[in-house]
């Protein structure tokens, strides 16, 4: 599994860092239904974009999490 993560493009405190996943197909799906499930942490909520599958058939997609509204 790779994982990288990267800042946040608008700079904004709504954001944390965001986390780019590349994993077989099966992998990813399982990943991806994980992060879902996740009950919120520290007032942040998992969103899971740019999903993609690469050349070699690995997808690749990026978590990015935004603060929950009140």
């Amino acid at each position: 599994m790779l994982v990288r993560s990267r800042d946040s493009e608008d700079g904004s405190s709504d954001t944390r860092q965001s986390e780019i996943f590349t994993l077989p197909i099966d992998a990813a799906r399982c990943k991806a239904r994980e992060i879902i499930a996740q009950i919120p942490q520290s007032g942040f909520i998992p969103i899971i974009e740019n999903w993609r599958q690469r050349p070699d058939g690995q997808i690749e997609f990026a978590i990015r999490h935004l603060r929950a509204r009140d």
